[in-house]
């Protein structure tokens, strides 16, 4: 089950560094392969490619992925997903660097896999590409206006129903890798005749870098519009619904340290001069004359602050 937070093996050991990262390589080089394979592969026979058929292979990938690494890593896959748990407090910014890093290169992997494997088609040229996500004149026509409100639109649907079923207070949490696999579906289901399909930077990074200049001129819009997408599900989820624990230490919005407040020192009263003795006798500077130890001092006029005797008239 993924938890996109803090998770667990079925020992009770907590996964290290290393392993998170691993399960996020592995994960998406599932997803990027299997999504993008059954586009690639389809073209290069002539069969028919079908919205349905290419939305559910990414899908299943996802569903699998997550079924099976969500334990070890919370199941991201998606540097998106990573960046709307750690805004919404259930991963620390600390880790958010290994784990994009992880995605970037199970994508890359998978692209590079895809490109040599497709090479064993006689006479293929490269000329179709690795399924990267496109616009405009390079794709089918779609203005980068409206496919990067349409990313980040459908990014934050997929990352917010994500957040829910990953939510601690969800009655089912064994459904979580079945229902968010059906959700990116869906999404595909709606991206790929406009851009291709992204909602993941990873997905789209990969095979742009490999598919020549004009698709690695257009991965901003791949980039930026999910990640968007992300930082508003990310914030908005635990201000419509809450906490489902207390957060991650280091998560969250960052906010400036609180400056230390300096103490208000009060005034330290002056003093009181120290007695003058002398041979049984002592200074009273009241009443400006010596007088034994054992008499006791003259009272202090009214009003008189500084020792001397006022004249009032």
């Amino acid at each position: 089950m993924s938890d996109l937070g803090a998770t667990s093996t079925s020992t009770g050991t907590v996964p290290t560094t290393t392993q998170k990262v691993a399960a996020e390589v592995i994960g998406t080089f599932v997803l990027v392969l299997i999504g993008c394979g059954a586009i690639v592969y389809a073209r290069e026979v002539g069969a028919i490619i079908t919205v349905t058929t290419v939305a559910l292979a990414f899908g299943l990938a996802m569903t699998a992925a997550v079924h099976s690494f969500g334990r070890v890593s919370g199941g991201h896959f998606n540097p998106a997903t990573t960046l709307a748990a750690v805004l919404s407090g259930r991963l620390a910014w600390r880790e958010l660097p290994a784990y994009v890093a992880a995605q970037l290169a199970g994508g890359l992997a998978a692209a590079a896999v895809l490109l040599g494997l497709v090479q064993g088609f006689a006479g293929h040229d490269g000329s179709d590409g690795l399924a990267q996500s496109s616009f405009g004149d390079q794709g089918t026509g779609y203005a980068a206006w409206s496919a990067f409100l349409l990313e980040m639109l459908l990014t934050v649907v997929l990352v917010t129903v994500v957040l829910a079923v990953t939510d601690a207070r969800h009655e089912h949490p064994g459904s979580a890798p079945v229902v968010i696999g059906l959700t990116l579906a869906a999404a595909y289901a709606v991206a790929l005749p406009a851009t291709g399909g992204s909602l993941n930077p990873a997905r789209s990074v990969g095979p742009g870098l490999l598919a020549g200049t004009d698709a690695i001129l257009q991965l901003w819009l791949f980039v930026l519009a999910p990640l968007l997408g992300a930082a508003v599900a990310g914030l908005a989820y635990p201000m419509l619904f809450g906490h489902d624990r207390e957060p991650v230490p280091g998560s969250g919005v960052p906010r400036p340290a609180p400056r230390a407040r300096e103490a208000a020192v009060a005034p330290t009263a002056a003093a009181e001069p120290a007695p003058i003795i002398q041979d049984g006798w002592q200074w009273d500077p009241v009443a400006h004359q010596w007088r034994p130890l054992e008499q006791p001092p003259a009272p202090r006029p009214a009003g008189d602050d500084d020792g001397r005797t006022q004249i009032r008239p």
